[in-house]
């Protein structure tokens, strides 16, 4: 798996068409005795996203730990490259992660700050 800033452009830009598909419009039918219901499609197809991209950045940082460990106990068939190489994915999946948290607690403040 190539980790780049292209890879990653262009996984995102993945994920977001993915998001964008099969989404239905909310059901604005009511009759005069009930009040509206607007069902929020989109939100459990963003939430499974994220939870999917956290779930990779966790199986990231255990295939490193693995690793880490097969190559500690002498098995040749984990060289010190595959090592290195799985410590580097999992630590730029996990700042990445971080980096999305910081925009996403920094946009709800902007949202809670704003005048009504």
């Amino acid at each position: 798996m190539k980790i780049g800033s292209d890879s990653l452009y262009s996984e995102m830009q993945r994920m977001a068409i993915g998001a964008g598909t099969n989404i239905q419009a909310p059901n604005l039918e009511i009759s005069p005795n009930q009040s509206p219901k607007v069902e929020n499609v989109t939100q459990a197809k963003f939430g499974q996203l994220l939870n999917d991209a956290i779930n990779n950045v966790n199986d990231l940082g255990y295939e490193a730990k693995d690793k880490t460990t097969r190559f500690e106990m002498g098995d040749q068939s984990v060289s010190l490259a595959d090592v290195m190489i799985a410590k580097g994915k999992s630590g730029i999946a996990f700042e990445a992660t971080v980096q999305v948290r910081n925009k996403v607690i920094e946009a709800y403040d902007k949202i809670i700050n704003m005048p009504v």
